[in-house]
């Protein structure tokens, strides 16, 4: 349910928001006092709900933005975009576009696409299908697999509760913040 505390989890985990009690361990080492930055560095990445694109930049700037600060080099960041535009073929073909100008499937495509070009380990979802037609989500979710075989961990925030059982491998419910 909305106010449950899904997107205050992935914020945490993130290092969006500060903890108010516990702890967070990931990969084998503690990162609760890591900063949003280090924890990215630590390859956790997250792809908000609302996809809080720039809008004004076009979708291969959008994707390049996700890869800054990963600290790969320019030919490693080529291979990214291309494994990107083989998930998201519609992102190849609007690379030069504004992503803004694109329809709200499209930005949530290039969204999952910019958290994983910083090749991370873990990737967070916040809510992947709100708002998206039913023929988009479908293409949505069957990148998810593909996600997962490239030996990423999925952390998938989601009120469709039908769609996410087909495909998890674990389900955690929320409520109230519990």
């Amino acid at each position: 349910a909305n106010g449950a505390g899904k997107t205050t989890l992935c914020q945490a985990i993130a290092g969006l928001v500060p903890l108010s009690a516990g702890a967070i361990a990931f990969d084998g080492a503690m990162i609760t006092d890591l900063p949003a930055h280090m924890r990215s560095r630590r390859h956790i990445a997250i792809c908000h709900e609302g996809r809080r694109l720039f809008t004004g930049l076009t979708v291969l700037e959008n994707l390049e933005m996700g890869a800054a600060f990963s600290g790969a080099s320019r030919a490693v960041t080529q291979d990214r975009i291309a494994r990107i535009f083989d998930l998201f073929p519609i992102l190849k073909e609007r690379r030069s576009g504004s992503a803004g100008a694109m329809s709200g499937g499209q930005q949530q495509m290039l969204a999952v696409g910019r958290a994983l070009m910083s090749q991370p380990k873990l990737v967070l979802l916040d809510e992947l299908s709100l708002g998206l037609a039913p023929q988009v989500i479908d293409r949505i979710y069957a990148v998810l697999d593909d996600i997962r075989d490239w030996g990423i961990s999925v952390l998938l925030v989601e009120q469709n509760t039908h769609r996410a059982l087909a495909m998890v491998d674990r389900v955690y419910v929320l409520e109230k913040g519990r």
